[in-house]
C-alpha cells in the first residue's frame, strides 16, 4: 500500500485493506466510523479515501490501532458484516426470487458516481449508475458495470471574483485509489488492442469493487498509444467530435471485447444512454461470425439488450457525421453482411442528417425505457418518427422511474430516527409502504430536532469550505460573502443544486428581484437561497447562469441571503439534500427526465417545491410538498415571468407562513407534517430497490427471451 512504512498492515488488522478496496464501506456506517476512528485528520485530508489514508498512516500508528481493544472490537464487527454481506452463498433477494437464473448483466454507462474519491462522474446520469450498481449488490442481482477510468475525471469548479466558472482538472493517483488491475481467468492483467478502421488502440482494464458488483473500467493512457490515443479516455465528456466518437467506440465495442477477455458470462446488456450503443454492432458481428444471417443476428440481439434513454432534448443526443463514421467502419460493415447504405440506415433518423446513437440503440434493443412517466411520454413522441405509422401511444418505449439508493443518501442523523422507529431492518424493507407508514407516529420533536442538527451541520460545513478557500487562495472578501459565510441556521433555507443547464432554469427565482428581496430580507420571516452545481466545461450559457447567481450573492444589499457552494460533488450533495429546509426544482416542463435530487431530499425529510415534471409528477400528492402552477402555452420569456410569479405566490401564501408557524415548544408542527408525509410517500416508491426490482420484472428477465414488439424502420 503506497506510503505505508512497512509495506503492509499489522496482521491483526490486515483485512481492513479488503474493506478499503471495496466501496461497500461507502454505504455502511460502521465501516465509515472505523476508518474515521483511525485518524480523523487524515480522513479529511484524503477526501475520505481509506486507501490513501492507510497509505499515509505511520507504521507505528497502525501498530497502535492493532493493540487498541476498542478499535479491535469495532474492527472485528465490521469484518464480520463485510464477510456476511459478500458471502457467495448469501440468500439475496435475487437468489430467492429467481433461483433458476444463469449468467450476468453488463451495465454500460459513460460515468459512474459511487463516491467522491473516485471522480469518474459528472452528475445525475453517473449518480444513477452508481446507485444502480450499489442496489444490484444489495439485492444480489448479478451485474457488472462497464465504463471508463478517466485519469483526469470531470471538471473541478473554481469561481473567480467575476463569477465565471474556471475549469480545473486533477490527475487521479491510481496507487492511492480503490482501483486494481482487472485480470483474465489465468491471472494475467487484462490489456488488449482494439483494431477498427486502421485504428490500433491499446486498452488497459481496471476493476473497482462495489459490494458484490465489479466495475470494469477502461483506460487508453497506455504505453504504446500515441498522445492523441492516450487522451481518448483522459476526461469525461472532453475533446472534439472525433475524440467523442473514439470514446464511444471504446466504451461500446471495446467494452464488449473486454468482457470476453475477462471471461464473464454475460447474458444480458443494459445500455444507460446512447454513449455505448456501438456495443450493439460488436455483438452483431459476433453473432454473424457464428454463422447467423444479419436478420437472425438482429433478432437474437433484440432479446439480449435493454436500452434506457433519458435526454428529452434532441440536441442532447450524440449525432456524428456519416463521413466520420465511414472512416472507422468502412471495413466493418462487410462483417455484418451489409453495404454502406444499409449500415448507415441503422442509425439514421428520417428527415435528418447524421449517425444518431440513440436511434441506433432504439432500432436494435429489444426493450427500451424512459426514466419517469412523463419522460416515457416525451420519449415516445420524440422518437415516433422511427416507427412506421405508429401513433405516439403505441411506440414501444416504456418507463421505469428512477430511484435513489437510500443507504447512501439518507443522512446518519435521519437514519438514527429510522432505526429507532421503523426498525433496524428498514434498509432491507425500504420498498414496503407499511413500514414507512410508521413515520407518522414519530414525535414531531424528534423529526425536527434531527433536521435542525443536520441544518447546523450544513452551515458549519459551508463555513469550513469558505475558510479553507480563504486560507488557500486569499479570495476577495465579497467572495467570502458569496460562498455562504453569513448564512443563518434559523432562516428558511431553500436549496437548488444540479447541473446548470438552461432548461433547468436555475435563475427563475431571481426573475423579480424586487419581490425576491422582500422575501429574503423580511426581519421576522427571512428566507435564504443556497445554490450549487457545475456547467459543462464547454457550456458558456450555463456558466453565465452561474455568474448571474454568483454576482447577486456578492451584493451587500442581499446581506448574505444568497450563497453559491463551489465545486458541487457527492460529498457536498449529502450535506445539501439533508440540511436545507426546502428543495427547489423548476425545469422547463416537460424537459426534466426525472430529477432524483428531489428524491434524495424527500427521504431526508426535506419537502419539494417543484414544477410537476419528472418524478414529482408521479410523487406529488398535495400534502408532501408544493407544486406551483407552470405555464406551457406562452413564449419562453413570458412563460418564465409567469412561472416565477407562481413560485413567489406559493412561497408567500403557503410555505413561509407554515415554516414560521411555531408551537409553544418551538416546533413547526404543520411543517413537520409535510416532512413526514414526504418521507412516507417517497421512501417506498422512489427508492432504488423498487427501481431495480421493476427493471428485473419488466425488462431484464422478459428482455432475455422476448423479441422486438414493434417493427422499426430499417
Amino acid at each position: 500500500m503506497a506510503g505505508n512504512e512497512t509495506g503492509k498492515l499489522p496482521q491483526r488488522i490486515g483485512r481492513i485493506e479488503d474493506v478499503a478496496y471495496n466501496l461497500w464501506w461507502t454505504w455502511n456506517p460502521s465501516a465509515r466510523a472505523l476508518f474515521k476512528s483511525m485518524d480523523m485528520t487524515l480522513w479529511r485530508e484524503t477526501n475520505h479515501n481509506p486507501v490513501r489514508m492507510l497509505g499515509k498512516m505511520r507504521a507505528a500508528d497502525l501498530r497502535d490501532r492493532a493493540k487498541d481493544p476498542a478499535f479491535l472490537q469495532a474492527y472485528d464487527s465490521v469484518i464480520a458484516q463485510f464477510e456476511e454481506y459478500t458471502a457467495p452463498d448469501r440468500a439475496t433477494w435475487f437468489k430467492r426470487s429467481h433461483p433458476e437464473h444463469q449468467g450476468m448483466i453488463a451495465y454500460y454507462s459513460a460515468e459512474f458516481g459511487v463516491h467522491q474519491s473516485l471522480p469518474i462522474y459528472s452528475g445525475g446520469l453517473g449518480i444513477l449508475a452508481g446507485d444502480h450498481c450499489k442496489t444490484a449488490s444489495d439485492l444480489g442481482v448479478p451485474l457488472a458495470g462497464v465504463g471508463f477510468m478517466y485519469p483526469e475525471g470531470y471538471v473541478q469548479q473554481r469561481l473567480g471574483i467575476e463569477g465565471w466558472q474556471q475549469n480545473h482538472y486533477e490527475r487521479l493517483d491510481r496507487a492511492s485509489s480503490p482501483v486494481r488491475p482487472a485480470c483474465r481467468p489465468d491471472g494475467s492483467p487484462c490489456v488488449l488492442t482494439l483494431d477498427i478502421g486502421g485504428w490500433h488502440l491499446k486498452i488497459a482494464v481496471w476493476r473497482v469493487q462495489v459490494g458484490r458488483v465489479p466495475l470494469i473500467l477502461m483506460d487508453t493512457n497506455v504505453e504504446g498509444n500515441d498522445l492523441r490515443d492516450r487522451e481518448v479516455s483522459n476526461r469525461l465528456y472532453g475533446g472534439d467530435r472525433s475524440t467523442r466518437l473514439r470514446q464511444e467506440i471504446v466504451l461500446g465495442m471495446g467494452g464488449l471485447r473486454v468482457l470476453r477477455e475477462l471471461g464473464l458470462d454475460i447474458r444480458l446488456f443494459h445500455i444507460n444512454e446512447g454513449h455505448a450503443a456501438f456495443m450493439l454492432l460488436e455483438r452483431l458481428r459476433e453473432l454473424v461470425a457464428q454463422g447467423r444471417s444479419f436478420a437472425e443476428a438482429r433478432r437474437v440481439l433484440s432479446g439480449e439488450v435493454v436500452f434506457t434513454t433519458h435526454t428529452p432534448v434532441e440536441a442532447g443526443h450524440d449525432v456524428f457525421e456519416e463521413p466520420l463514421i465511414e472512416e472507422y467502419f468502412k471495413d466493418f460493415w462487410p462483417s455484418l453482411g451489409l453495404d454502406r447504405e444499409a449500415f448507415m440506415g441503422l442509425a439514421r433518423v428520417p428527415g435528418e442528417d447524421g449517425w444518431n446513437m440513440t436511434a441506433l440503440a432504439l432500432r436494435l434493443a429489444g426493450r427500451t425505457n424512459g426514466v419517469s412517466r412523463p419522460n416515457g411520454e416525451v420519449c415516445r413522441k420524440m422518437w415516433r418518427k422511427l416507427y412506421e405509422g405508429r401513433p405516439a401511444a403505441e411506440v414501444p418505449i416504456t418507463h421505469v422511474t428512477n430511484g435513489v439508493h437510500l443507504p447512501t443518501w439518507v443522512c446518519q442523523s435521519m437514519a438514527e430516527v429510522y432505526d429507532l422507529h421503523l426498525g433496524k431492518d428498514w434498509k432491507e424493507r425500504q420498498d414496503d409502504p407499511a413500514m414507512w407508514a410508521r413515520i407518522a407516529k414519530v414525535p414531531d420533536e424528534a423529526v425536527w430536532e434531527h433536521h435542525a442538527r443536520r441544518k447546523h451541520d450544513l452551515m458549519n460545513f459551508i463555513r469550513s469550505q469558505v475558510r479553507a478557500r480563504w486560507m488557500r487562495d486569499r479570495i476577495d472578501p465579497m467572495q467570502v460573502l458569496a460562498h455562504g459565510s453569513m448564512l443563518d441556521p434559523d432562516a428558511l433555507t431553500i436549496g437548488f443544486s444540479r447541473r446548470f443547464a438552461p432548461y433547468k432554469r436555475a435563475t427563475l427565482i431571481l426573475r423579480d428581484l424586487g419581490r425576491l428581496r422582500q422575501l429574503l430580507l423580511d426581519p421576522w420571516r427571512p428566507v435564504q437561497l443556497v445554490f450549487a452545481g457545475k456547467a459543462h466545461p464547454a457550456d458558456d450559457g450555463g456558466k453565465k447562469l452561474i455568474q448571474q447567481v454568483y454576482n447577486l450573492a456578492k451584493d451587500p444589499e442581499i446581506g448574505g441571503h444568497i450563497a453559491f457552494v463551489e465545486d458541487y460533488d457527492m460529498h457536498k450533495a449529502h450535506y445539501l439534500v439533508s440540511g436545507v429546509d426546502l428543495w427547489l426544482n423548476n425545469p422547463l416542463a416537460p424537459l426534466e427526465a426525472c430529477g432524483t435530487s428531489g428524491q434524495k431530499a424527500a427521504v431526508n425529510g426535506v419537502p419539494n417545491l417543484s414544477i410537476l415534471d419528472g418524478w414529482w409528477e408521479e410523487g406529488y400528492n398535495r400534502q408532501n410538498g408544493w407544486a406551483p402552477k407552470a405555464t406551457t402555452h406562452l413564449p419562453e420569456g413570458e412563460r418564465d415571468d409567469a412561472d416565477a410569479q407562481g413560485l413567489y405566490d406559493v412561497l408567500e401564501e403557503q410555505i413561509i407562513p407554515l415554516f414560521y408557524d411555531r408551537g409553544r415548544d418551538g416546533v413547526p408542527h404543520g411543517w413537520v407534517r409535510v416532512m413526514k408525509e414526504s418521507i412516507q410517500t417517497v421512501g417506498p416508491v422512489f427508492c432504488s430497490d423498487r427501481m431495480l426490482k421493476d427493471y428485473v420484472a419488466q425488462l431484464y428477465l422478459p428482455g432475455k427471451l422476448a423479441r422486438k414488439e414493434a417493427t422499426v424502420a430499417a
